[in-house]
């Protein structure tokens, strides 16, 4: 008997079986790190072309003691989720910069700013315009969500097109439109009107702010693509 034909008919009916799964061109890209064990070569100083001086990668852990040039990423990004947790010391003051440019002296005259603060005893806890997890100076986050100094907390930002959310330890703190009626109106009644650029880039650089004082801990940096 010749089994050819009957192999064949079986080896195409298995093969219909099995489906054929693509890529989802609309789900996000795959989770990168941003933080190696014992280096963190996709990070730079503002400044400087590599880890600044003051800054300590050991245990997977980045951190800083006292002021320290900003660090900023080596490459540019455009719509992202980006996930890290952080712990700061008493009274201390930091943020996370994102879509910066390298045009101007300083990054956060470009750059929107999640805030990473010490709520209960930095000057700037005083107003959730400033506090943790604000969209420093325009959007305001809820008290109580924080926590204390020495204490991890987890950060997730979400940049997408003009769509920009803020969360920490696992709750939705900001949501705004870049470039809305409102968000202008914001910005033009703050101390970042002074900056003409501000929030207008639609790629850029992520960045951890170091010109402060006191200390910053910082770790499980990770990052993926938005479609």
């Amino acid at each position: 008997m010749n089994k050819t034909p009957l192999y064949t008919t079986l080896l195409w009916v298995c093969c219909a079986a099995v489906p054929l799964v693509a890529a989802d061109p609309a789900a996000p890209g795959p989770w990168r790190s941003l933080l190696q064990d014992d280096s963190a070569p996709d990070w730079r100083g503002w400044q400087e072309p590599g880890l600044p001086a003051g800054w300590h990668v050991a245990g997977a852990v980045l951190s800083k003691d006292g002021v320290v040039d900003d660090l900023v990423t080596t490459e540019s990004f455009t719509d992202f989720e980006l996930e890290l947790e952080w712990k700061i010391g008493k009274a201390g003051n930091s943020g996370v910069f994102y879509r910066g440019t390298r045009e101007y002296d300083h990054i956060y005259w470009s750059a929107p700013e999640y805030q990473l603060l010490d709520d209960a005893n930095a000057p700037d806890g005083r107003s959730r315009l400033t506090a943790a997890a604000s969209a420093y100076a325009l959007y305001g986050a809820p008290e109580g969500v924080v926590l204390p100094f020495d204490h991890w907390n987890k950060t997730r930002i979400l940049v997408k097109g003009t769509h920009v959310e803020h969360w920490l330890n696992g709750r939705k703190v900001v949501e705004y439109e870049l470039q809305s009626l409102d968000w202008k109106s914001r910005v033009a009644a703050s101390k970042v009107a002074a900056y003409p650029d501000y929030g207008l880039a639609k790629s850029g650089l992520i960045g951890i702010q170091g010109d402060h004082p006191g200390t910053l801990a910082i770790r499980h940096v990770r990052i993926r693509q938005l479609p």
